[in-house]
C-alpha cells in the first residue's frame, strides 16, 4: 500500500514539475528533453519508494482453541474445575522472502482460570492468570493466483503472567492470596508448532485462516496427586489479517 502511494505521489510531482519547467524554460540545457528529465526524476522517486516499502507485513491474528488449557479430574477427596476462555488473540508480523517463503512471529494472548475444592481439609482455591504465546514460524506458500495454500512449522514459547490464587478455608471469611499456586510447575515452557492454512489476497489485505497444532515440552501446572494439570497438546483455529 505504501509503495502504491509513493508511486502515485512521484508521478504527480513529476508531471507538475514538467508543466512548470515548460512555462519558465528552466528545465535543462539546450537540446535536453523536458519529458526525459521528468521521466528520470520519476524513476528516482520510484526507486526510493521501492526501497522504503519493504516486504514486512503487520496485522492481527485471533481465533478459537479446540483444546482446553488445563485438564481437571474429580475424585473422592478433591474436585478441580477449569474454565477455558474460547478466544486467543494478538499482533502478528511476517517477513516475506523469495520462493514463497516467509518468517512469521505472533504474540498471542489468552485468559485462563480454575477452581479446586479439597473436602478432607475443607479448603477451596480459585486461580486465574494470563498466558502469552510467542510462536516463530517458517512458512511456505504454494504458487497460486489469489488463494495460496501454505504450510508452516517452528518453535513457540508460552509464558504465564499475573498469576493469583485465592485460598480459603471453611471457617475464614477472607482468603489468602498467593502468586505461586501449589500446582505451578513451570511459568515458561517451549514447544514445536506446525500448521496448514490458506493465504487469500483481497485488495490491500491478506486474510489467512489456518489450523495450528502445538506440542509443549512441559506442563505449566502439575498436581502432585494427579488431579490437575495443563494440556501439553494444543490445537486451534486462527485467522490472520495483515497489511
Amino acid at each position: 500500500m505504501m509503495k502504491k502511494l509513493w508511486v502515485l505521489a512521484a508521478s504527480a510531482w513529476a508531471r507538475r514539475l514538467e508543466r512548470r519547467s515548460l512555462a519558465r524554460g528552466l528545465w535543462a540545457p539546450a537540446g535536453a528533453s523536458v519529458s526525459a528529465g521528468a521521466r528520470g526524476l520519476c524513476v528516482l522517486a520510484l526507486g526510493a519508494a521501492s526501497a522504503m516499502a519493504g516486504p514486512l507485513t503487520f496485522g492481527i491474528r485471533g481465533g478459537v482453541p479446540f483444546t482446553d488449557f488445563t485438564n481437571a479430574v474429580t475424585s473422592g477427596n478433591f474436585n478441580y474445575t477449569s474454565k477455558t476462555q474460547r478466544y486467543i488473540v494478538g499482533p502478528t508480523a511476517e517477513l516475506k522472502l523469495p520462493f514463497g517463503l516467509g518468517i512469521g512471529v505472533d504474540a498471542l494472548y489468552r485468559r485462563f482460570s480454575y477452581n479446586g475444592i479439597f473436602t478432607g481439609a475443607n479448603v477451596s482455591t480459585s486461580t486465574s492468570g494470563n498466558a502469552w504465546e510467542f510462536p516463530v514460524l517458517v512458512k511456505y506458500r504454494f504458487p497460486a493466483p489469489i488463494a495460496r495454500p501454505y504450510i508452516e512449522g517452528g518453535v513457540a514459547w508460552d509464558s504465564l503472567q499475573g498469576l493469583t490464587q485465592d485460598v480459603r478455608t471453611g471457617l475464614a471469611n477472607a482468603g489468602v492470596v498467593s502468586r505461586t499456586p501449589v500446582e505451578l510447575h513451570k511459568t515458561t515452557t517451549t514447544g514445536f508448532v506446525m500448521g496448514v492454512g490458506l493465504d487469500v489476497h483481497a485488495l490491500i489485505l491478506h486474510i489467512s485462516p489456518e489450523i495450528r497444532y502445538t506440542r509443549w515440552g512441559a506442563k505449566h501446572f502439575l498436581d502432585p496427586n494427579g488431579g490437575f494439570g495443563s494440556n501439553q497438546n494444543q490445537a486451534e483455529f486462527l485467522v490472520g489479517i495483515t497489511f
